[in-house]
């Protein structure tokens, strides 16, 4: 960061947390340099409550006038931060399950220059994960495994934590007319870091929880989760290594996935016919199955390494600072 005192913002998305919003708005610190609470047609007026019993001059309301989820909250918020030149934006949930002490932890990466995005992991303190529920821990981790595949960040856990904070300058770059506005935003808000080539880094916490009622229906959003991961893989594969760039990675992984098809195939129409005419496979036919699904999956394990050891290091904002303070250079030198 350029400057010695970087302004830093808070969002809260707020529906259906009445009971607990204040606190939150109230336990935040001074280094905070505005407040945003998202209103997000909550039927309980929770806007409107934080300002009536709030005087702090950081607070803003915003007040959303459909509900557009928690992603559709926060990009009212980012927006908002982003137009009043903030240069941090931390996100923060209203139900009180995170805390705010937490917040200079958040921060700390993007100051550092090490980070364009930080998230916060539940499952870093293993004493801690058993204060989980069972149900969520499980979820967690199905939705970790999948989250690296569709987002390309195989360093990180705890997908679908709420806390977070991200640098205006990548923010701004972020396509909001684009990133779903539900259950899914955090996870899609990967996908479009990894677009922009961002360096996201995890930050421990401990799982809190109290009487707070979540309102995610596992049942309901679960064939949404499925569809839009393998969306996002696809895309993600595309842009970054066909489309952006091209490297041993982008032949060995249609090559090997070509060739465990047809080994997978082969072999199992073989096997259909075996069984109908009882008959035994010959060797050479059980090789012509065998051998590609063996090299086709080595093709993908090689394809896979790569992808793992290409997780994005350089910080997406220092770039930009260096390109537009080498753009501002080349101007006064030169002239527009």
């Amino acid at each position: 960061m350029t400057n010695k005192h970087p302004k830093i913002a808070v969002v809260i998305p707020s529906y259906k947390v009445r009971n607990h919003i204040l606190g939150v708005v109230t336990g935040l610190g001074p280094a905070i340099c505005k407040i945003y609470v998202v209103d997000d047609a909550c039927p309980e007026n929770s806007g409107e409550f934080v300002e009536s019993s709030c005087n702090d001059e950081r607070l803003t309301v915003i007040r959303l006038r459909k509900n557009q989820g928690v992603g559709g909250a926060v990009m009212a918020g980012y927006r908002a931060a982003i137009a009043d030149g903030m240069d941090i934006i931390v996100k923060v949930d209203g139900d009180g399950q995170m805390d705010p002490a937490l917040i200079p932890d958040f921060v700390a990466p993007i100051l550092a220059g090490e980070a364009d995005y930080v998230k916060g992991n539940r499952f870093f303190y293993l004493d801690q994960v058993r204060a989980m529920p069972r149900v969520r821990l499980f979820g967690n981790s199905v939705l970790s495994f999948m989250t690296k595949l569709s987002s390309g960040y195989w360093d990180i856990l705890d997908p679908t934590n709420g806390y977070t904070a991200i640098h205006s300058a990548v923010a701004r770059h972020l396509p909001f007319d684009k990133i779903s506005r539900r259950y899914f935003f955090e996870t899609d808000m990967l996908f479009r870091l990894n677009t922009l080539r961002a360096v996201v880094v995890d930050v421990p916490m401990e799982a809190r929880y109290g009487d707070e009622v979540s309102n995610l229906r596992i049942h309901k959003v679960i064939g949404e989760f499925l569809y839009k991961h393998f969306r996002n893989f696809f895309k993600r594969i595309f842009y970054n290594y066909y489309l952006r760039d091209m490297s041993l990675a982008s032949i060995e992984l249609p090559i090997g996935l070509a060739l465990f098809a047809f080994g997978v195939g082969f072999g199992g129409y073989q096997w259909l016919l075996s069984i109908t005419r009882g008959l035994s496979s010959s060797a050479g036919t059980v090789m012509l199955s065998a051998l590609p699904v063996i090299i086709g999956l080595q093709f993908i394990l090689a394809f896979l390494g790569h992808d793992i050891s290409s997780v994005p290091k350089r910080p997406f904002h220092r770039l930009k600072r260096r390109l537009n303070a080498s753009k501002n250079e080349m101007e006064l030198k030169y002239g527009k």
